[in-house]
């Protein structure tokens, strides 16, 4: 797999190794800060994305071959959009969303498409890792903080709405299970076994994560103490006049200043924020999996 990569465009290893190591080098210094502080450094990935430009840039004027640049890009374009949907659907904060587009920047997407595609390969893998570090971190905050867990997942259940919900689940379950023996077809019988499974799962794991938000992801900090793109829980309104809150995605320096100056004044006390999961270095243990085994979709040709 290795091999391969070095191997792509046909010319010299020398740049395909440099961008490798530069990316391996950001991602290892974005998950040890975000592990530690829950953000990661802009020099980190504003200098990937400037420096993966501007490499490319100069392999193009080296070797003669404008996909350098090209590539890079586009590679910078598409993981711009990616990380713009991921970050407005809240799903990845500024700090991961720019360091995929660095990623993007550096590595670059091949155009000529005659060699395996390293991105493509590196955000299956992302999604997936991801996928299973989000659930294993969320266990471990739930084990760290068990009582807060289970206080608010016990609030959960009794809140009205979810009542409701749970109601109704008990219909659609005991429909499908009437259904399950009425009827004699295996793969009928499987299918309803696998819908109510997920109707089951997706309802407790949606109060799980409620759960886990309220009891070991909020927090309570001065508005000095809040950087760039933290989200927060609450509107916050000072004299009638909307300053922050969740809508915003993030908040912004602007924002900071506003609450730092009214927080002087006592106008504002302690700022409640939602603390996200750090997964950048979901990132990291990614990019080494798609270094070593590929594409996972390859697999599958």
């Amino acid at each position: 797999m290795l091999y391969d990569r070095i191997a792509w465009l046909g010319i010299d290893f020398i740049p395909i190794a440099i961008t490798y190591v530069l990316s391996f080098i950001a991602l290892f210094i974005g998950s040890v800060t975000d592990l530690k502080t829950r953000e990661v450094p802009d020099w980190v990935n504003y200098g990937l994305i400037i420096s993966g430009l501007g490499l490319n840039l100069l392999f193009s004027a080296i070797y003669s071959n404008s996909f350098f640049i090209i590539n890079s890009i586009i590679g910078l374009a598409i993981f711009f959009g990616i990380a713009y949907i991921m970050f407005y659907a809240g799903q990845w904060g500024g700090g991961d969303s720019k360091m995929i587009m660095g990623l993007g920047a550096m590595i670059g997407i091949d155009v000529s498409f005659q060699e395996p595609q390293f991105l493509l390969g590196f955000f299956i893998n992302a999604l997936f890792i991801g996928a299973i570090y989000g659930l294993f971190w969320s266990i471990y905050l739930a084990a760290k903080n068990k009582k807060k867990f289970f206080m608010e997942f016990r609030k959960i259940l009794l809140q009205k709405n979810i009542v409701k919900s749970k109601k109704f689940m008990i219909a659609i379950l005991a429909f499908l299970f009437v259904i399950f023996f009425l009827n004699n077809a295996p793969s009928i019988k499987i299918l309803i076994l696998s819908l109510a499974f997920l109707v089951l799962t997706t309802f407790y794991m949606w109060i799980f994560a409620k759960a886990i938000e309220k009891s070991a992801m909020y927090k309570l900090v001065e508005p000095a103490k809040l950087t760039e793109g933290d989200w927060i829980v609450n509107d916050v309104y000072v004299n009638k006049q909307y300053i922050c809150g969740p809508k915003d995605l993030g908040i912004s320096k602007s924002q900071i200043r506003k609450l730092v100056e009214f927080y002087k004044k006592g106008k504002v006390r302690k700022i409640l924020i939602k603390e996200g999961i750090p997964f950048v270095p979901s990132f990291l243990l990614a990019f080494v999996v798609t270094l070593i085994f590929g594409n996972p979709l390859m697999w599958l040709v």
